[in-house]
């Protein structure tokens, strides 16, 4: 049996792709990722595609290893930082970035505009959660609510992990803060705080 693959268009047979050291390696990457996210990834991978040529099985089986931690953690790390990306997103993503593939230089270098279509939209999330949170805090309630889709962000992006709780101030600041808005005996104004 004959397989072409649609992603670099190279021709094997079954017993091939499994002797080949980079067809294995590329087959065990890619069976420890989402299966829902086959497809798109096979498509995604066709961008690392030279014009000319075929893409090597040994180039795939790189391309996954460098994509495939960041999947399974379901988390992006660049620049220092950590951002949590569910499975869905990443679906999203990688259908996002197919579709705009006439938009793009090719062949792909690097996962570094499909990290970055991620981290953008995490932090827009962020900043939503992070403003709604901030109205809750100083009363402020809102009506309604607005639908995934008028957010401007795709339904997938719209899940967003819980944040870390705002730590509150230690007591001795509470307290300090308490004895300032005392006022003065003297002056019956707001004190220095006594040692």
């Amino acid at each position: 049996m004959r397989m072409t693959c649609p992603a670099c268009g190279a021709e094997y047979t079954l017993d091939v792709l499994i002797a080949h050291d980079g067809a294995r390696e590329a087959l065990i990457e890619a069976m420890g990722l989402n299966l829902s996210l086959g497809k798109r990834l096979v498509q995604y991978l066709s961008l690392f595609r030279p014009a000319q040529r075929q893409l090597t099985m040994d180039r795939v089986a790189s391309i996954l290893k460098e994509i495939s931690p960041a999947i399974k953690a379901a988390r992006i790390t660049r620049n220092g930082r950590d951002w949590v990306i569910p499975q869905e997103s990443w679906a999203w993503a990688l259908e996002e970035i197919v579709a705009k593939k006439s938009k793009l230089t090719l062949p792909l270098k690097s996962h570094g505009y499909l990290f970055e279509m991620l981290i953008a939209a995490a932090d827009k999330l962020e900043g939503r959660a992070e403003a709604a949170s901030e109205d809750r805090r100083r009363g402020v309630t809102v009506v309604g609510s607005v639908a995934a889709g008028a957010s401007g962000l795709h339904p997938a992006m719209t899940v967003l992990p819980a944040l870390p709780a705002r730590s509150h101030k230690p007591q001795a600041l509470k307290d300090l803060v308490q004895r300032l808005k005392r006022p003065s005996p003297l002056t019956d104004e707001p004190g220095e705080p006594t040692p």
